[in-house]
């Protein structure tokens, strides 16, 4: 099947055209091409209304008597409902608004650091963004010690390579549910079954995930979450989930007249309400794109998200397809999961190599040729170690996300091809 009949066939099921003219920036764009999108994603008009009429209407404090104040304790609780809902969390209370998924990373590090006691090991994985390694690390002061969960030769972490590093001396398993780097996904349910058949906990980086398919802490039976708004279609904020009783007995900075309950005694000072408001937009565009795909109309809120998120996944199965079919024409060295048997395993962000030519060369002619790629150690030094990558130097990264279309992939294609031409 040729490019036109693959793109007409795959919009047929999925209607990306109608989807892309939610976006003012791709409307905006021109020829430009967002193929960086693992370091943030595109907004939605209704993303950006929200913000707006946030700004506009209500930008106070909220926790005040008067209208204006009012709505913002209005809008703060929609967003948690919607976040709840989008991440299918037992209650809207477990959902905590802040900076981003760093910050959040950081606050549950210090808090499990005051609770080490006997179990005072931690295993952290050398396929994870730093975010989710130098945090844990740093309690070694707090007396924690360190199991490391090795990636393998595939390009991911298998959970018969976990087994054996759990004990009864083990605190938490600190994993990613998709590597933001290259693109693999953990089987983070399995994850969870070793960790508490020992007792132990598991805290997901979910940063990455969030946009490419159905997040279930109830179904993945994890302890913590953390996701950024910003890759997920909203303004740069993050959010941290936890089990209720998890979070209420964990150790946090609050202040005196700051509740000891969740969500307040994670939220420690004034967060970014306006973007909040954007998070909820967000979760509520996602969920329209399943209702226009369901015939029924009595749907929860959560099926429609389920049925958006899951059409999602699926067409980027076929970018994903599509890209690495690309990617192996022009001999590229793929790291992560490279064969298309295996493509469940891996969502559309694709790290490369091209033989020796240079990483931020090709990145300079493709910003020439109008597309944004990204190139560098990705924020993970120990995968570049892994990789027997330079951290000067590190890999391509091409990354995309449902707003994406096979005609880019191919345009991507030909300009790969043309710069390898000219730089061999």
């Amino acid at each position: 099947m040729n490019q036109h009949h693959v793109s007409k066939a795959q919009d047929a099921l999925f209607p990306v055209e109608k989807i892309r003219a939610m976006f003012p920036a791709l409307r905006q764009a021109g020829d430009f091409i967002f193929l960086d999108n693992a370091a943030g994603a595109q907004i939605p008009q209704s993303v950006l209304d929200a913000v707006t009429n946030h700004l506009v209407g209500h930008n106070v404090q909220r926790g005040g008597r008067y209208g204006r104040s009012v709505t913002v304790d209005q809008s703060v609780a929609e967003a948690r409902t919607s976040v709840a809902l989008l991440i299918n969390a037992y209650s809207p209370s477990e959902i905590c608004f802040g900076m981003n998924a760093t910050s959040f990373i950081r606050l549950v590090s210090l808090g499990v650091g005051q609770m080490l006691q006997e179990r005072d090991e931690i295993i952290v994985t050398d396929m994870d963004h730093d975010a989710n390694i130098a945090t844990w690390l740093a309690l070694e002061q707090a007396g924690a010690k360190f199991k490391w969960w090795r990636m393998r030769e595939d390009g991911n972490l298998h959970v018969d390579d976990l087994k054996p590093l759990v004990s009864d001396r083990t605190r938490l398993v600190a994993c990613t549910v998709t590597a933001h780097s290259i693109g693999s996904i953990v089987d983070v349910a399995s994850v969870a079954r070793i960790a508490h058949a020992a007792g132990a906990e598991v805290f997901l980086d979910c940063v990455h995930y969030g946009p490419h398919g159905l997040i279930d802490v109830q179904a993945w039976e994890c302890d913590y979450l953390v996701c950024s708004g910003y890759k997920n279609f909203s303004p740069h904020m993050g959010f941290l989930w936890g089990r209720f009783e998890t979070l209420k007995r964990l150790p946090t900075f609050r202040e005196d007249f700051i509740p000891d309950e969740p969500p307040y005694k994670v939220e420690a000072g004034t967060f970014i309400y306006e973007n909040v408001s954007g998070m909820d937009a967000a979760v509520r565009y996602l969920e329209s794109i399943g209702r226009n795909l369901l015939p029924e109309n009595n749907r929860s809120r959560r099926d429609n998200i389920v049925a958006g998120m899951n059409a999602i996944r699926d067409y980027e199965l076929m970018l994903a397809r599509e890209m690495l079919k690309v990617l192996k024409d022009c001999n590229a060295t793929i790291y992560g999961v490279a064969e298309e048997a295996r493509i469940n395993e891996r969502v559309p962000t694709f790290c490369f190599n091209i033989g020796k030519l240079s990483p931020q060369r090709i990145v300079e002619e493709m910003a020439a040729m109008q597309i944004g790629i990204r190139d560098g150690h990705m924020y993970a030094p120990r995968l570049m170690k892994r990789l027997n990558l330079s951290m000067d130097s590190g890999a391509i990264r091409a990354s995309l996300v449902h707003y994406n279309t096979v005609e880019e992939v191919h345009r991507f294609g030909e300009a790969l091809r043309a710069i390898i031409a000219k730089l061999s």
